[in-house]
C-alpha cells in the first residue's frame, strides 16, 4: 500500500503494529504453551527497546484480561452460542442472527491489514473472505453470496475504484454494499468514493469500534432490505393467489352465464356470441360461408310426463352427447348448444353449399333414429330441424335464430324429411340440389347392380356355451368406384324407396349361396354352419319369390338348410307373408325374425309363423348391465322363445358383462363386436380354421368375474 510522506508512514506503521500486537497477544495468552513465543514476538516487534516492550506488554495484558473476563461471563450465562473462545458475543439475539449470516470480503494488498480486519470480524462471528488484489476480489465476489465488501482504494494493479466499477457492472454483484477503507482522508477523496458507488468510507488508521459499527450498520441495512424483499415476495404471492381466485371466480361466473348446467353444452347466450363473431368475419370475407341448424325434439313432453323429469333430464344429456359426438366427427360443426327445454342448435362453419348442410341434417336424423336406453326404458324421439343459410344481409344473430325457428316449425308441420330451409328461394334451391343428389344416387345404384359393385362381409354367430362359430350373418357393402366402401345405412333406405331393394336382395342371396357352396366344396365348414341373409318386406311381396330363392339355391348347389332368411316383424304382418314363409319352411329353408321386440307382432300371430329363431334387437342387449332390472325385456324374450321351442340370438354383444348375463339367462347364441366385426369372406373363413383363443379368453374372463357357468 502506498502512502504520502515518510513520517506519516512511520506513524501509521507504528499504530498498525500496535494493533496487531494487541490482537496477537490476546489470542496467544490463552494458551500457556504459547506465552513464551508471544514474549519473543513482542521483543522482535519493539526491536529490543525495553520501554516499548513494557508498554506493549502492559497493553496486551490488559486486552487479554478483558477478553478472559468476557469469555468467563459468556460461559456463565450459557448463551445460545455456547462456549466460544476468543469471541465477543453481540448484545442482542437479533444482532447474533445477523452476524452469523454476515459474509464479508476484505480486500487489501497489505497482509497486515488483511490479518487485523479479518481477525476483528471473525471475532464477531462474521464469515470472512480475503483477497489481496482486485482480480481475486472480483472472483470471490462472483463465486460467493456476499453481504458486504471492505475495499482498499490504493492497491497495486487494479485500484479500489476500478474494482468497485466492475462490481457495479455485474448483475450478480451490483447489489453488494462496499465500504472503502483508505488512508486518503480529504473530502474530495470521500466524494469521489461515493460517486463510484461506495456505501460508506473509513479512514486509515482505523479504529476497531468504528469498523465494527459501520459494518454492523451496513449489514443491518442489508437485513432490512432482505426482510423487505421477503415481505414483497409474500405480498406478490398473496396478490397472485388472490388474482388466481378472482380468475377462478370469473371463470365460474362465465361458466354459469355461458354453459348449460345440465348438458354442459354452450347455452343460447354463448351460441349468440359465437354466431355474432362468425357473422362479423363473414361481412369482411364473404368466402367464409356458414349456416344454422335449429333442432326441436318431438314428443319430449310426453317422455317427461310419463317417465318423470329424471328420465327426461337423462334423455337431454344423451341427446347432447350424440350431437357433441357428431361435432367431433364433422369438422364443419363448429358449435353445439342447448337453448333450453328440448331445443338445440348447430353452428355450421366452412360449409361449401346448402346440399352439404342438408346432408348434415340427415345425419342428425339418422343419429336420432336409434333408440335411447334410459333406466331400462327404450325411448324413441324424433327431431325437427330448421335450417338457415348465413346470408350477409343478416345484421343480427337473433334474426338468424328467428328464421331458423320459423323453419323448424315448418318442418314440424308435416315435412316428411323432418328438416326445412327458411326462405322459399333457398329452400327451392336446396330441394333442387337434393333432387340432383338423389338422381345421381339412383343412377349410381343402377350401375352398381349392373356392375355388381356390391359385396358381402360376414359377422360370425357364436354358440355362447361352447364358444364356437355356428354360422355367419351376411351384411352387404357397396364398393363405390369414387366414394369407396359404403355401409348399408347410407343406401338401404334409398333402395327400399326406389324399388331397387328387390334386385339388391336377389344379388345378396346369390353371393351368399355362392360363397357357402365354395366353402362346402372345399370341406372347410362343418354341417352346422349356416349363412343368414336379410330379406326386405318388398321381396316377400314379390310374385315368385319362393321359386326365385329355390332357383338360386339350386344354381349354387347349396343345401337349403345352409341358408337362413332373416325378416323383420313388420315384413311378416300380412296373410301374403304367412303363405310365403310356410312355402319356405316346406323347402327346408330356415327362417328368423330379426330385431325382435321393436315391431308390433302379437304373440298369437307369432305362434302361427314357421320360424325357429328370434334375434334379440341390439338396443335391448346394449342396455344390459350388472343390475337385474336391466334384464327384463331380454329375459322375457328368452323365456318366450323357450316356450315356443325357438332359438335366440342376442345381437350387438359388446362387453363381458352382457355376455355373462346372457349366458346366465340361457341365451344360447350371440354376435357382436365383442367377438368380431363383419369381415370380408377371405378373412371370415380363417376364423373357422383357427382355434378361438381370443374368445376363450373372453370366456375365462367372464368365469373369473362371475364364477362358473354351471
Amino acid at each position: 500500500m502506498q502512502v504520502k510522506g515518510s513520517k506519516q508512514k512511520a506513524e501509521y506503521n507504528q499504530k498498525e503494529l500496535y494493533i496487531e500486537a494487541q490482537a496477537s497477544f490476546s489470542s496467544l495468552v490463552k494458551q500457556a504453551s504459547s506465552v513464551f513465543i508471544g514474549l519473543l514476538f513482542l521483543l522482535l516487534l519493539t526491536r529490543g527497546n525495553p520501554s516499548n516492550t513494557l508498554m506493549l506488554l502492559s497493553s496486551c495484558l490488559g486486552v487479554a484480561f478483558v477478553a478472559w473476563h468476557e469469555q468467563k461471563e459468556l460461559s456463565n450465562k450459557k448463551t445460545v452460542l455456547g462456549n466460544l473462545d476468543n469471541k465477543i458475543v453481540p448484545a442482542t439475539l437479533a444482532d447474533q442472527n445477523l452476524y452469523e449470516t454476515g459474509r464479508v470480503l476484505v480486500v487489501d494488498d497489505t497482509p497486515t491489514n488483511l490479518f487485523i480486519l479479518s481477525k476483528l470480524l471473525t471475532q464477531q462471528n462474521y464469515r470472512v473472505y480475503q483477497a489481496e488484489d482486485g482480480d481475486a476480489a472480483l472472483a470471490v465476489a462472483k463465486s460467493h453470496h456476499l453481504d458486504l465488501i471492505l475495499l482498499d482504494i490504493t492497491m497495486s494493479g487494479m485500484d479500489g475504484y476500478e474494482v468497485c466499477q466492475r462490481l457495479r457492472a455485474e448483475i450478480e454483484t451490483a447489489h453488494i454494499p462496499i465500504i472503502f477503507i483508505s488512508e486518503l482522508d480529504t473530502s474530495s477523496d470521500k466524494v469521489q468514493a461515493f460517486q463510484y458507488g461506495a456505501a460508506d468510507y473509513i479512514t486509515k488508521p482505523f479504529q476497531p469500534e468504528e469498523v465494527l459499527a459501520r459494518v454492523r450498520h451496513q449489514l443491518s441495512i442489508q437485513l432490512v432490505k432482505r426482510q423487505q424483499q421477503q415481505l414483497n415476495n409474500e405480498l406478490e404471492a398473496r396478490v397472485k393467489e388472490r388474482t388466481q381466485l378472482l380468475e377462478l371466480a370469473h371463470n365460474q361466473l362465465l361458466e354459469v352465464a355461458l354453459i348449460d348446467r345440465l348438458t354442459r353444452l354452450p347455452n343460447r347466450l354463448a351460441f349468440v356470441k359465437r354466431l355474432s363473431k362468425v357473422m362479423a368475419r363473414t361481412q369482411i370475407s364473404q368466402s367464409q360461408s356458414f349456416a344454422i341448424a335449429f333442432l326441436d325434439c318431438d314428443r319430449f313432453k310426453r317422455v317427461n310426463d310419463s317417465l318423470g323429469h329424471r328420465i327426461g333430464d337423462q334423455l337431454l344429456k344423451e341427446i347432447a352427447h350424440r350431437l357433441e359426438d357428431m361435432r367431433q366427427k364433422q369438422v364443419v360443426i363448429e358449435t353445439v348448444a342447448r337453448f333450453g327445454g328440448d331445443e338445440f342448435a348447430l353452428l355450421l362453419k366452412g360449409v361449401t353449399n346448402r346440399n352439404e348442410v342438408s346432408m348434415i341434417a340427415r345425419d342428425v336424423l339418422k343419429t336420432f333414429s336409434r333408440p335411447f336406453i334410459l333406466a331400462g326404458h327404450e325411448v324413441f324421439i324424433n327431431v325437427s330441424i330448421g335450417l338457415v343459410w348465413g346470408d350477409t344481409n343478416y345484421v343480427a344473430a337473433e334474426h338468424l335464430l328467428r328464421d331458423a325457428d320459423i323453419a323448424m316449425y315448418q318442418a314440424k308441420g308435416g315435412n316428411q324429411s323432418q328438416y326445412c330451409w327458411f326462405e322459399s328461394d333457398i329452400h327451392n334451391e336446396a330441394t333442387h340440389n337434393e333432387t340432383r343428389y338423389l338422381s345421381q344416387l339412383e343412377t349410381d345404384m343402377r350401375l352398381a347392380l349392373e356392375r355388381r359393385e356390391f359385396e358381402l362381409h360376414y359377422q360370425p354367430i357364436i354358440d355362447l356355451e361352447r364358444m364356437t362359430i355356428i354360422g355367419f350373418e351376411a351384411l352387404v357393402r357397396w364398393q363405390h368406384p369414387q366414394r369407396g366402401l359404403i355401409f348399408p345405412s347410407e343406401f338401404i333406405n334409398f333402395a327400399e324407396e326406389t324399388g331397387f331393394i328387390s334386385a339388391l336382395g336377389e344379388q345378396v342371396l346369390e353371393m351368399a349361396c355362392t360363397r357357402i357352396a365354395q366353402w362346402e366344396r372345399a370341406g372347410i365348414i362343418s354341417p352346422e354352419i349356416t349363412i343368414s341373409v336379410n330379406v326386405a318386406a318388398e321381396q316377400l311381396s314379390q310374385p315368385g319369390i319362393v321359386d326365385q330363392v329355390q332357383g338360386i339355391l339350386e344354381k349354387a348347389g347349396v343345401q337349403p338348410h345352409r341358408i337362413r332368411l332373416e325378416l323383420t316383424e313388420g315384413a311378416i304382418i300380412s296373410n301374403r307373408a304367412l303363405e310365403v314363409l310356410q312355402a319356405f319352411n316346406q323347402r327346408d329353408i330356415q327362417l328368423s325374425i330379426d330385431d325382435f321386440g321393436t315391431g308390433y307382432s302379437s304373440l298369437s300371430y307369432l305362434r302361427t309363423l314357421p320360424v325357429n329363431r328370434l334375434n334379440v334387437d341390439r338396443s335391448f342387449v346394449q342396455a344390459i348391465t350388472h343390475e337385474p332390472s336391466s334384464l327384463g325385456i331380454v329375459s322375457l324374450i328368452i323365456n318366450l322363445a323357450e316356450t315356443m321351442n325357438m332359438q335366440v340370438v342376442a345381437e350387438g354383444i359388446e362387453n363381458i358383462i352382457q355376455l355373462r348375463q346372457l349366458q346366465k339367462l340361457g341365451c344360447k347364441y350371440g354376435q357382436g363386436y365383442l367377438f368380431q366385426r363383419a369381415l370380408p369372406a377371405s378373412e371370415a373363413i380363417t376364423l373357422l380354421q383357427q382355434p378361438l383363443e381370443e374368445w376363450n379368453k373372453f370366456q375365462n374372463k367372464a368365469t373369473e368375474q362371475w364364477g362358473s357357468t354351471a
